[in-house]
């Protein structure tokens, strides 16, 4: 038996590459150059048994509402149908694979494409192909063509806490499986009430979708490069806090504790760049938090693999979608969000403290830049790799220290096992 297109471009990539020897611990950099490599997390990935954040319910109000969406770089429509069900389904017409859906909401009663008119339902089957049966008996399609056999692909969805996950794959477990226990209660935990969308940022990213996906689980650069956290003492590695992972390794959230106010000897010792510093705030609101999960966590970053970011920023809620443009472009799509029964104060709140986060945040910003100036570093380097050794070569929960890479090291751990590599 021949070998398939995919199978033959696997072994090429096989055979170019090799992972290091010394394992989760060493990450070769030619994984975030490799164009084969790309292809390959697409089909293996993204389109794999994994769980694909889609949106929040909360987007898909009433009957007929739809969004539309990505699972890695396939283009999808999610919609809430005439009787309120979930559906999501590819963003592409099964006629001449045009999108379906050129807005990014709104709510309809029907899908046409604007190509050729094909129209499908909010399931995504094909219900009409227009002048199928040709103009005055002439032209048309022959009798026995079955055009809905190349209709789009459906997903299936699952509906968790009020966050909509799709996935192509029959062999992906169920939600809470995939999630896992300490992961699911920390979504439930955020998750309190009905949500409602309070903003939407996209920015683009010049560099692999992996490194942004390590970033958010880097826990040691935090209070390094991010000197508003550390000036202000919203974040500091001194701080209590832990990291936690579940079976997989792909799934991790972070926790800080609120600062408790005394003097951070250790900061000043390092002479870290913001440890002492005198500035202050002309508002000092903008950081005012109040602890309205009653546990003291005043920051809390989570992630689902591969591609779901949640954070907890003091009273900042907000879902990141990493979405693949290329070997070496990334979007990020940010939604903001609040809770149906917030009153106005707590709304002012969450408005003002966007501003740690986000495109041009005074704290993430940095995170853009950080990634990119690796993606540039690493230009020549294709056969070196990086030293990933902070707390050891370990994958487990960390429920004493943040100064370790353990959910850097989770998430590469999932993804060999998904690339076979």
């Amino acid at each position: 038996m021949s070998a398939t297109m995919g199978e033959v471009e696997d072994k090429a990539v096989d055979a170019a590459h090799a992972w290091p020897a010394e394992g989760l611990t060493r990450v070769p950099y030619w994984v975030y150059q490799d164009s084969g490599i790309y292809v390959r997390e697409q089909s293996r990935i993204f389109r794999g048994p994994t769980w694909n954040f889609l949106c929040l319910e909360s987007e898909l109000r009433g009957p007929g509402d739809f969004k539309t969406s990505f699972v890695g770089e396939m283009p999808v429509v999610v919609t809430r149908d005439e009787h309120g069900e979930l559906a999501a389904f590819e963003n592409r017409c099964a006629h001449r694979g045009a999108l379906l859906c050129l807005k990014e909401r709104g709510n309809a009663k029907e899908i046409a494409c604007v190509y050729h008119n094909w129209t499908y339902d909010l399931k995504g089957n094909l219900t009409a192909v227009a002048f199928r049966r040709g103009v005055r008996g002439k032209g048309g399609m022959p009798a026995n063509v079955r055009p809905e056999a190349h209709a789009p692909r459906k997903l299936r969805v699952a509906s968790f806490a009020g966050l909509v996950f799709g996935t192509l794959s029959a062999e992906a477990p169920p939600i809470t499986d995939y999630l896992g226990p300490e992961i699911d209660a920390r979504i439930r935990r955020v998750m309190k009430a009905p949500s409602r969308v309070l903003g939407v940022y996209s920015q683009m990213l010049h560099n692999n979708w992996k490194l942004y996906a390590e970033n958010v689980r880097d826990t040691y650069h935090a209070s390094l490069l991010h000197l508003f956290y550390t000036t202000f003492r919203i974040s500091r590695l001194t701080q209590e806090g832990g990291v936690f992972l579940d079976s997989s390794g792909g799934n991790h959230v972070v926790e800080v504790h609120a600062d408790p106010g005394t003097r951070d000897l250790e900061y000043e010792r390092a002479g870290l760049r913001a440890a002492t510093s005198d500035f202050r705030l002309a508002d000092p609101s903008v950081i005012a938090g109040r602890d309205e999960f009653g546990d003291g966590i005043a920051i809390r970053i989570l992630t689902v693999f591969p591609g779901f970011v949640m954070q907890q920023v003091q009273n900042s809620l907000a879902v990141r979608q990493i979405i693949p443009r290329g070997v070496e472009e990334t979007e990020l799509v940010w939604t903001y969000f609040g809770f149906a029964d917030d009153d106005e104060a707590t709304l002012r709140a969450r408005i003002k403290q966007s501003n740690l986060v986000g495109p041009a945040g005074y704290v993430s910003m940095d995170d853009g830049a950080a990634v990119n100036f690796v993606q540039r570093g690493i230009a020549a380097a294709a056969e070196e790799s990086s030293v990933v050794e902070m707390g050891g070569a370990a994958v487990a929960s960390s429920r004493n220290t943040r100064a370790t890479e353990t959910s850097v090291r989770g998430f590469w751990q999932a993804y060999r096992r998904l690339m076979d590599l």
